[in-house]
C-alpha cells in the first residue's frame, strides 16, 4: 500500500461557525480570523495505492462554480486535485475509486466538471467507481433546511445519472479499509480506517475537522446533531488513544497528522506530524 496527500487548496469559513459555542477569545488562540472574522482551512484528501485500485478520499470544492459562489469562500494557495494528483504521479483516468466521506460541496464539489463546452455536467473521473451510501444520499438529495446550502444538486445528482455511483452497505468494498459511520455532524458521514503496515490511519473528515476541535465542547454550529457529535467525538478519541491512531485531518490548515493520549483532563493532543514521517 502506499498513501499520498492530495492538497487541492484552501478556503475561508466563519470561525464562529466552525467552533460553535466556544467563545472567539478562545478559539481564535487555535486558528486567527481575518478582519471579516473567517479562518482559513484546509480541502486536504489521501490517495490510497493498493493492490490494482487508486482510491482517492473526497475531492475538494473544485472549480465548476460561478464566481459569485466561490467568493463567499475565499479559495486561495497553489494547490489543486489536478496539479497535486499530477505531483502524486497520476491523472484523472488513472482513478479506480473516489470514495466520498459526505456529499457536502467542499468533500465532493470537485468529483464533477463541466463538458467542454459547458453543455453537460460530468463525472472528473471518468473511470472511477463513485461511493457514498443510501442513507447519506437520500438525506443529501432530500436536504434539510439547515444544510440545503451545503447539498448542492449539481455537485451530486450527475454521479448518479452517469452509472457510476455505487452505494456501500456496511462493510467496506477496500480490503485493508474499514468504516466508521458518524451521525452528528450530518447523517451517516463515513471516515475510513486504513490498516497501512503495522499502524491505523483514519481519516476523520468533519467528525475531528482540525487539532482544534479535539477538546469535546469544540464542536461545529454546522453539525445537524451537535450532542450526537459530542458523543461520538468522546467514543472516538477514547478509542484512538487506546489504539494509538493516526488521525488524519481533511481541514486543518497547518497539520497533517495527529496522535492523541490520555490524560487526567481528558483526551489530549499528544503531537502532529506530517504524513510523510510515517511513510
Amino acid at each position: 500500500m502506499k498513501l499520498h496527500v492530495i492538497n487541492t487548496g484552501f478556503f475561508k469559513l466563519d470561525g464562529g461557525a466552525m467552533f460553535g459555542v466556544v467563545p472567539k477569545s478562545m478559539w481564535q488562540k487555535l486558528n486567527p480570523p481575518d478582519e471579516n472574522n473567517m479562518c482559513t482551512w484546509a480541502m486536504r484528501c489521501l490517495l490510497i495505492e493498493h493492490q490494482d485500485r487508486r482510491i482517492l478520499i473526497d475531492t475538494g470544492i473544485g472549480s465548476k462554480q460561478d464566481a459569485k459562489f466561490l467568493s463567499h469562500y475565499y479559495l486561495h494557495g497553489d494547490d489543486s486535485l489536478e496539479k497535486s494528483l499530477k505531483k502524486a504521479g497520476f491523472s484523472f483516468e488513472d482513478i479506480t475509486d473516489v470514495f466520498l466521506t459526505h456529499l457536502h460541496f467542499d468533500h465532493c464539489g470537485g468529483a464533477i466538471k463541466y463538458n467542454e463546452d459547458r453543455s453537460k455536467l460530468i463525472p472528473v473521473f471518468p473511470n472511477a467507481t463513485y461511493w457514498s451510501n443510501k442513507e447519506h444520499w437520500e438525506w443529501a438529495t432530500k436536504p434539510n433546511a439547515r444544510e440545503k446550502a451545503s447539498f448542492l444538486k449539481e455537485n451530486i445528482l450527475p454521479i448518479q445519472e452517469s452509472g457510476q455511483l455505487k452505494f456501500i452497505e456496511g462493510k467496506s468494498p477496500f480490503a485493508d479499509v474499514e468504516l466508521l459511520f458518524a451521525n452528528g455532524h450530518t447523517d451517516h458521514q463515513m471516515l475510513p480506517i486504513i490498516k497501512y503496515k503495522d499502524k491505523t490511519i483514519v481519516y476523520t473528515a468533519d467528525l475531528l475537522p482540525s487539532v482544534g476541535h479535539i477538546p469535546l465542547p469544540y464542536v461545529m454550529a454546522y453539525d445537524t446533531r451537535p450532542l450526537v457529535t459530542l458523543r461520538e467525538k468522546e467514543e472516538f478519541l477514547n478509542r484512538a488513544a487506546e489504539e494509538r491512531l493516526i488521525l488524519f485531518m481533511e481541514h486543518d490548515p497547518v497539520n497533517e497528522c495527529c496522535t492523541v493520549v490520555k490524560t487526567d483532563k481528558g483526551v489530549k493532543l499528544e503531537k502532529t506530524f506530517s504524513l510523510a514521517e510515517i511513510l
